[in-house]
């Protein structure tokens, strides 16, 4: 195999696909990136089998072949090129001969044979959505999966269908996190559970832009993202996911309309006075047009008022603020909405149209002097 191409190009490339090396391993050939060359196209490919990332960059041909080479030196060798054109060329002893400028690596690579392709994805079932949209999908509801592996699905997020709309959930059992948003066209109900890492990956290479696509492929057990000459391929989490519809109410006694910056910056301030790690929780007082936020810990005390309309009962009800600055950091209204029924019962932040819902559990806590 000879390849040529220019130093950007390969290693933009490069930076896509080694998302889906592992970063332990058995297997010495999951740790590399495989460049094949056989269809036409200088096609780089990493897979962690349950990931997997292939990506097509610009580049001549020289002579066909392919070959897998350890990630981390590959990708330590491109990026310390100055920025020329760069030569891959292997021998059958699978070494490969790396040319920049006056720069010449020699570094031992592996067989493509051993390497472990993508699946094979039929591409028939899918939904388009704009790369702005999916991106923002997932900065709007990754923050509250589960980070262990205790409950699997709780590690991942539905994506439901449902004719026109698509839904995406996601819960730690302590929150759920609620985008909606319409799609161009109509499709077949479906519902999937998504790995988490998949979508914190996709969300890194999205490019955002509301004028390009992402096509998005189901099979029973994968899902297929393709945009930008890239495919993202990954394996689904397997199971029922939790009746979120049964979850979810309507009911209030206590509606409060604040600003959301306020309410943020406040919350913000309050736990200047908290440790990491340590579990102190926001106290919030609601009267007719006051909002009073206490907090204390070892360190000290706070309190602050902000103006809010209200509807309701007057309320006193403990959260966790770090779940509260989670879900209003990735509000883009400037006015949110704060349903709540009683100091036991979740506290549910939602639109009028029900494009965004977060429920928060509020916590125990004892009255600050």
């Amino acid at each position: 195999m000879k390849i040529a191409c220019m130093k950007s190009n390969l290693l933009n490339g490069i930076n896509i696909v080694t998302k889906a090396v592992p970063s332990k391993t058995t297997m010495s050939i999951l740790e590399c990136i495989l460049i094949d060359t056989r269809d036409g196209e200088i096609k780089l490919i990493a897979n962690d089998m349950e990931l997997g990332i292939e990506t097509v960059i610009d580049g001549e041909i020289i002579e066909k072949g392919m070959i897998a080479l350890d990630a981390g030196i590959f990708q330590k060798i491109i990026a310390n090129f100055t920025d020329d054109e760069v030569t891959i060329e292997t021998n059958e002893s699978y070494n490969a001969f790396i040319k920049c400028g006056k720069s010449n690596f020699t570094i031992i690579g592996k067989s493509g044979e051993d390497f472990s392709f993508l699946p094979e994805i039929e591409k028939n079932d899918s939904i388009v959505v704009s790369q702005f949209t999916l991106k923002e999908i997932i900065r709007q509801t990754i923050f509250s999966i589960a980070d262990n592996d205790n409950n699997k699905l709780m590690t991942g997020e539905l994506f439901e269908i449902s004719n026109d709309t698509l839904k995406v959930v996601s819960l730690d059992g302590h929150r759920i996190s609620i985008r909606k948003v319409f799609l161009k066209n109509s499709y077949q109900e479906k519902e999937v559970v998504v790995p988490g890492k998949t979508l914190n990956e996709i969300s890194k290479i999205l490019s955002g832009d509301t004028d390009k696509d992402v096509s998005i492929y189901f099979t029973d057990r994968h899902i297929l993202f393709e945009f930008d000459r890239t495919i993202v391929v990954s394996r689904l989490i397997e199971g029922q996911y939790f009746n979120i519809d049964q979850m979810l109410s309507s009911d209030y006694e206590t509606k409060v309309k604040i600003n959301k910056k306020e309410l943020l910056d406040c919350i913000h301030r309050a736990t200047l006075l908290v440790k990491e790690g340590d579990k102190k929780p926001v106290i919030i007082s609601i009267s007719d047009e006051e909002m009073e936020l206490k907090i204390n810990s070892t360190v000290g005390s706070m309190d602050e008022i902000i103006g809010i309309r209200k509807e309701g009962k007057d309320l006193m009800i403990g959260f966790n603020p770090k779940f509260l600055i989670d879900s209003l950091r990735v509000i883009d209204d400037d006015e949110v909405d704060l349903y709540m029924v009683n100091p036991k019962a979740p506290c549910f932040i939602r639109n009028s149209e029900e494009s965004y819902i977060y429920v928060i559990l509020p916590v125990n806590f004892t009255t600050v002097g």
